[in-house]
Order: structure tokens, then sequence, then C-alpha cells
């Protein structure tokens, strides 16, 4: 199935301890680019954290948020640091006195201070990462969903887009036909003006003639365009990765490229134009595949 790089997915929990939320914003990057936002605590566990969500995301560029808040039952709630409380509270009645301030209402200030009241962030229990680690695969299931859906719009997309090449290939052998009869019909008029005051050698003509049309001949370009727009077609109903769509569409740029240099025809011109419109369409969503 084809996935987009393009995705949205959330999980959140509550347990005893915490109240665990982890979000995930994807968009298309040609490597994993992640960017992962945990708090401190689990610090000793990022490692672990990114290699698993590396195995997991494959490409793009991703955002994940992972956010930990205690719960009212936790045990270990936070607590007063009592040294600093005391710095923040003679510091600051010393400066109101000072400068004739009331010192009422002090205590009420000082419980707002940075770092008056902390919580253990050092490490988190085994047993609450299990829980953190099984919202992380919820969140990227739900990632995951999000990705197959956008896939599919993608496919169709492509699918038309490659469609429309291959419905131009009749119209190349029709105007190839016409495009040799029109080659052929210019070099005799242009034999028969010169016949007029010189003698030509007919066979020569012939040989000169039969070189021509076969250094213009286009039928090889022709069977490996449409061999590599039906193996795009077939990998798009399979396991998709956006690399070999990339790698399919060099290979049909370069066919198409051929034909046009080729075809110094204005009306073969014209779908050679219309085939490269498609194949830049193709390339741009293909961007966009995971």
């Amino acid at each position: 199935m084809i996935r987009s790089m393009t995705g949205y997915g959330s999980a959140e929990r509550t347990t005893d301890t915490y109240q665990i939320k982890v979000e995930f914003k994807s968009l298309n990057g040609k490597f994993l680019e992640l960017n992962l936002r945990a708090p401190r605590n689990l610090g000793a566990k990022e490692a672990e954290l990114r290699k698993h969500l590396t195995s997991k995301l494959v490409r793009g560029s991703v955002l994940c948020i992972l956010t930990l808040d205690r719960t009212d039952n936790a045990q270990d709630g936070p607590k007063l640091n009592t040294s600093l409380a005391n710095h923040y509270y003679h510091e600051i009645s010393g400066f109101a006195n000072s400068v004739g301030l009331p010192t009422d209402n002090i205590l009420k200030t000082v419980v707002t201070m940075p770092d008056v009241f902390k919580t253990d962030e050092s490490t988190i229990a085994d047993s609450d990462w299990e829980d953190v680690m099984s919202v992380v695969n919820e969140a990227i299931t739900k990632l995951d969903e999000f990705r197959l859906r956008e896939g599919q719009d993608l496919r169709e997309m492509l699918k038309s887009h490659n469609d429309t090449i291959l419905e131009q290939l009749p119209a190349v052998e029709t105007l190839d036909s016409e495009r040799k009869d029109q080659v052929k019909e210019r070099l005799e008029n242009g034999l028969a003006q010169y016949q007029k005051d010189n003698k030509a050698d007919e066979n020569r003509f012939e040989q000169e003639l039969l070189y021509y049309l076969e250094k213009m001949d286009i039928t090889e370009e022709k069977n490996r365009l449409r061999a590599h727009c039906e193996l795009f077609s077939i990998t798009l109903d399979g396991e998709v990765n956006g690399k070999k769509l990339g790698f399919i569409c060099q290979e049909m740029g370069r066919e198409i490229n051929t034909l046009g240099s080729k075809a110094s025809y204005a009306p073969m011109q014209a779908v050679v134009v219309t085939m490269k419109e498609e194949l830049e369409k193709i390339k741009e969503q293909s961007l966009n595949v995971l």
C-alpha cells in the first residue's frame, strides 16, 4: 500500500503517576529528520526512544512531542526547596525593608519563584516507561493510518498522470508515420531539385535515406517508455516506496527527452511536451511518498 509522508497522529493516557500525551506531525523529506521534544526525566531513555522511532517512521521530517504531567495521586509529588525558599524570603524581605514596603505577603510571592517547588525528574520508573512506550506506539499507529488515507489519494493522482502519458503513445505512433513520410518527401523534392543540373546516384540516395530514417527511428524509445509506465503502474499496486518511484521517473524522463530530441516534427513535439508536463506532476507528487 502507498503511504504519504504527510501525516498526524496522537494518543494519550492517564495512569496513577502521569498523564501521558504523544503527538506526531510529519512532512515530506528525503531522509528521516526526527525532532524529538521530551521531558528531562526521559533523558536516560532518549536513545532507546529514538532508535524505536527511527525503525517505525522510516522517512520524512517528523516532529514528536511527548509530555508527562504528574497526576494528583502521584506518590512523589513536588517538594519544597527549603534552602532556596529561605534565600528568596530573606532577599525579598531585605529589599522591602530598604525601600519601606510592607512585608505581610512575602510568602505568597516566594512560593511562585522559580524552582521553589521541585520534582524528582532524574529518572522514570520501568512501569511508567512501559506506559509511555505503549502510548508512543498507539500514536504511531494513528500516524500510519493517516499516512495510508493520504496515500490512497496520492496513488490516484499518480496513476492518473501515468495513464495520461501512456495515452499519448498511440498519437506518437501515428505522428511518427506521418513524420517519416514528410521527411522522405522533403528529401525526394530536394533530390529532384538537385538533379536538374546534376547527376545523382540513386543507389547512394537510397542508402542515405535509409540511414537518415534509421537515425530518426524512435521505436525503441516508445517501447521502453511504455514498459517504464507499465512498471510504474504495477509498483503503485504493490508495497510502494518513494525512492523506487523516483528511479522509474528518471527512466521515463530519459525516454521522453530522447523522443523529443529525435522527433523534429512540430505535432509530435506538442505530444512530447504534454508527456513532460505529466511527468513533472508525477515527480512532484512522488516526493511525498514514504
